[in-house]
């Protein structure tokens, strides 16, 4: 396999008593876009936030195994640093409401304190928001509010800011299960695009739509890892049989 980006080892999450992750051990690639698929209640999105360190923000919540990135263990090193190297996009477009479209994407540096100079921050709106196939739409309407924007726009406005802070990794998840079609096609098409600069993992629970863009993918069924492997063996001839009845939609 290429270079790995991210390294999760024999890594379990809880809540309480109740173990959502069973002992996963996952290898990540570097600039290609990973799904994780498995029906709901699996553990895609527990797996994800361990990623970036919020599922710990839950009182009851804890973990054990081990996850690298770039060699560096992400549970060594301070959680706020962590989400500046591992951005994620959530399943509703959550642009912050009371901002304009420029202050979304610059909010990350605001929000962690970090003071940049004028034309730095007019630098990296644009190309953020370039980077999100979203310039063109939004350059003569930056200072205003990004909730004006279609459900498809607001959802790219948040991709445009995970990107500003430069992350290594890059989770989306279900990223466009609140989207109609159209815009479903454009955040596709987008996510393909971006594998060049940032490594990808997308949560789906929406099999075509990780048959469409990924290269590699992950099947987590009650907790564990199923399958791993590259997106064209594992949906034309998967190895096991629980992830078959899956992809055939037997369960799910």
């Amino acid at each position: 396999m290429e270079g790995t980006v991210l390294k999760i080892e024999k890594f379990s999450a809880f809540f309480g008593e109740n173990q959502v992750l069973k002992e996963v051990t996952l290898s990540i690639p570097q600039n290609r876009i990973t799904a994780i698929m498995g029906p709901s209640g699996c553990g895609k999105t527990t797996l994800i936030r361990c990623v970036n360190r919020m599922h710990e923000l839950i009182s009851d919540a804890k973990v054990s195994g081990k996850i690298f990135l770039d060699g560096e263990d992400i549970y060594a090193t301070d959680p706020i640093i962590v989400r500046r190297q591992i951005g994620m996009v959530f399943q509703k477009p959550n642009p912050f409401p009371m901002m304009s479209i420029y202050d979304n994407v610059i909010a990350g540096y605001n929000l962690n304190g970090i003071r940049l100079a004028k034309d730095e921050k007019d630098r990296i709106v644009e190309e953020s928001l370039r980077k999100a196939a979203l310039w063109e739409e939004v350059k003569e309407a930056l200072y205003r509010k990004g909730t004006f924007l279609s459900g498809g726009q607001q959802q790219r406005l948040c991709i445009a800011r995970a990107l500003a802070m430069g992350p290594t990794v890059l989770l989306l998840d279900e990223p466009t299960s609140a989207l109609d079609p159209k815009s479903t096609s454009h955040i596709e098409e987008l996510i393909v695009q971006l594998k060049d600069t940032v490594s990808i993992i997308l949560v789906t629970h929406n099999i075509g739509q990780a048959a469409r863009v990924s290269d590699f993918a992950a099947f987590i069924y009650l907790g564990e890892l199923v399958e791993f492997g590259s997106s064209g063996s594992m949906f034309t001839a998967p190895r096991d049989k629980r992830t078959e009845a899956y992809l055939t939609g037997k369960f799910g």
